[in-house]
Formats: structure tokens, sequence, C-alpha cells
């Protein structure tokens, strides 16, 4: 497990059995069974595509999977996300840049953004 992603773990801000590696992409063998809809999916699948230590708004979500006018169902879809650590939901950012709604809660919504920030500007 990345050091970072340890500090977090002992800090109890993520469970550290959702972290292999700080990607967002390969958990190291999490293979997850979920049941979502059609669109959830398509939104779960472009928020793996965010890199580490970078973000996207939901405007950016709803165009990149092909539905310009659907913010706010991807809001509702980041809202919902069963397993908020291995899909990374924190990633994505209001249209203004503003955090916006967290359901683990604003602060380690900005400390996972920030630490994965420092994480890849090391690897980097």
């Amino acid at each position: 497990m990345p050091r970072v992603l340890e500090l977090f773990a002992k800090r109890g801000l993520v469970p550290d059995r959702f972290f292999a590696q700080a990607d967002g992409h390969n958990r190291d063998g999490l293979t997850l069974d979920i049941q979502v809809t059609a669109f959830q999916r398509r939104v779960y699948e472009e928020l793996l595509r965010i890199p580490t230590g970078e973000t996207r708004s939901y405007a950016e979500i709803a165009e990149a999977i092909g539905q310009p006018s659907a913010s706010r169902a991807v809001g509702n879809a980041c809202a919902t996300n069963p397993v908020a650590l291995a899909i990374p939901c924190h990633r994505v950012l209001r249209n203004n840049g503003t955090l916006g709604g967290y359901a683990w809660g604003i602060e380690r919504k900005q400390a996972l953004i920030s630490a994965e920030r420092r994480a890849a500007r090391r690897a980097g």
C-alpha cells in the first residue's frame, strides 16, 4: 500500500482494505460486484479514468459519457456510489470548482484530493 494511503488508513480516514494502488484503477485483485444502472456504470467507468491527482467537474463527466445535460444525474450517481473509494467519486467537483458534497464529509474529500495531488507530484 502506498505510504499516503497507509497514513489515511491509520488515521481512520479510509478503510485500508479498499486501497492497493493510488491510481484509482487496479485495486490489487479487488473484484467489485455491484448492482447499478447502465447510467451509473458509465459514470463510474468515467470516474476510473480520472488520473490520480486530477479532478473533473460534474459537467465534464456528463460530457465525457455523451450526456452533456446530465450534470445533476452525474452528481446523483456519485452520491449513490456504493464503493466510494474503489470508484473515486471524490475526484469530482462542482462546475464552479468547489468541492460540493461527499458522503464521508468534505474534510475527507479535501484530504483525499490533496494527498493524491501530492502523491502524483512525487511520482511524476
